[in-house]
């Protein structure tokens, strides 16, 4: 049995890895192509889904280290066009809304939205957010992040990074669960208050991550831990990128959040093929 998020009509079922992809209605994302403004962030969308992207992650607000947070207002004004324009063009689209203001996440949920990406977890404004989220009974990524935006990479401490997060996990689900939210999604968070080390660990044991038996996001997609490894840019990364998302679908991946679906259907087609169709 295959773990399934539902909401309203819609649903997603994974028999096999699926692939998200971002489009970010910021002006200042630490990777420029993938920044939109309202009709650009739509075709995008659209042009992602007809790649094979299966879930559109639209977001408003860059949360790359040391960014400046804006208001929920401002930030539904940025995605309340695309997610319309997306719907239009494609009623079945599956969006995933990347945002940790309530407002915006029940705007959104109320405009035709799928799921809500929240980088605290719910954990930013009192109870807010886990309350709308109860309410619509829709799905929820849970992210581990250490610290905030603004200050997350100054320097990051764990003792055991693998262990450290997992016990997180367990007790944010645990929370969650007992305030009625239970369609849940885990992202270790790789970049957000980790060193390259911990990010690097953090993938090498990512299959410690399937005990707790929640579908498993990697958003690694041209992230710091590849350029800065590798000495160049993000913009240069791509290839990078290919060859960590193999190692992560390697070690369990069930979601992939990506910047270039093309590339990222082919690593799912050759994992499929590696794995003789039959899936995890």
């Amino acid at each position: 049995s295959f773990y399934q998020l539902n909401y309203h009509s819609k649903s997603i079922v994974f028999s096999e890895p699926k692939i998200m992809g971002v489009v970010n209605c910021t002006p200042d994302s630490f990777y420029d192509g993938s920044r939109f403004d309202g009709r650009s962030a739509a075709e995008m969308a659209v042009k992602m889904m007809e790649q094979g992207a299966d879930i559109i992650d639209l977001g408003g607000q860059s949360s790359r280290p040391g960014a400046h947070e804006m208001s929920w207002s401002e930030e539904w004004v940025r995605i309340q066009d695309p997610i319309k324009r997306i719907l239009d063009l494609n009623p079945e689209a599956l969006l995933s809304i990347d945002t940790f203001h309530a407002e915006v996440a029940e705007k959104a949920l109320d405009e035709g939205a799928f799921m809500i990406n929240d980088i605290y977890a719910g954990t930013k404004d009192a109870g807010a957010m886990v309350d709308v989220i109860r309410q619509r009974q829709c799905p929820y990524i849970i992210m581990h992040m250490q610290g905030q935006p603004q200050t997350m990479q100054s320097n990051p401490q764990y003792k055991d990074v693998t262990s450290e997060v997992t016990n997180w996990f367990e007790e944010r689900i645990e929370s969650l669960n007992s305030s009625g939210v239970n369609q849940l999604v885990i992202d270790v968070g790789f970049g957000f208050g980790k060193s390259l080390e911990h990010n690097f660990r953090l993938l090498r044991e990512l299959e410690k991550f399937r005990a707790i038996k929640l579908p498993i996001l990697v958003g690694i997609s041209r992230k710091s831990m590849i350029w800065k490894t590798l000495d160049s840019t993000p913009e240069k990364a791509l290839n990078g990128t290919t060859a960590l998302h193999a190692w992560a679908l390697d070690r369990g991946a069930d979601l992939i959040r990506v910047h270039d679906v093309d590339a990222a259907k082919e690593v799912l087609r050759l994992y499929r093929s590696l794995q003789g169709f039959n899936g995890r």
